[in-house]
């Protein structure tokens, strides 16, 4: 039996995670259920930073100088 599993993607782990602020935000939930939604939150939030960190090491490999050289040069930062 094979236990791989596919990582979701970005936008999917993106997308799960606002569905779990709607729900705390609704303040329809109990306190067991708030707690509980709130936790896969946080998990989501960790898997997403931990793609974003690989994301940003791909793109900072690929615009690395062909000498080996750190040739890094910074996003702009959006307003």
């Amino acid at each position: 039996m094979d236990d791989t599993r596919a990582e979701p993607s970005f936008d999917a782990l993106l997308a799960e995670l606002q569905d779990v602020v709607d729900k705390l935000e609704t303040g329809n939930l109990g306190l067991e259920d708030s707690l509980k939604t709130f936790e896969k939150g946080v998990t989501l939030a960790k898997k997403g930073h931990a793609l974003l960190d690989g994301a940003e090491k791909r793109v900072e490999m690929l615009i690395r100088g062909e000498d080996g050289g750190d040739a890094r040069a910074p996003l702009p930062d959006s307003e």
